[in-house]
């Protein structure tokens, strides 16, 4: 597959997600299952615990249906998740 802006509207709940956020103290790495997406959050499951993590502050790595592994800033998926598919998103690269 390839990774197009497209990616952004794609449905994230259910998929394995790694989320590194930059700290003041250090960069922390959360790793799990997202099983609920909000406006500014992402709550992942990991090791039986849920872990609400802020998107803008934050870049996830997601593993895509046809397990390639797609890095997204976090600043990019703020917003409901119905909403980002009205989203244009320039070129990113």
């Amino acid at each position: 597959m390839r990774v197009t802006p497209d990616v952004l509207g794609f449905e994230f709940i259910g998929r394995h997600a790694e989320a590194i956020t930059n700290a003041l103290a250090g960069n922390t790495r959360v790793s799990g299952t997202v099983i609920d997406e909000t406006r500014n959050t992402f709550t992942l499951l990991a090791n039986a615990e849920r872990k609400s993590i802020i998107k803008e502050s934050t870049i996830f790595r997601f593993e895509l249906p046809d397990h390639a592994i797609v890095e997204i800033n976090g600043k990019l998926l703020v917003g409901r998740p119905e909403d980002r598919l009205k989203k244009c998103v320039k070129r990113l690269w």
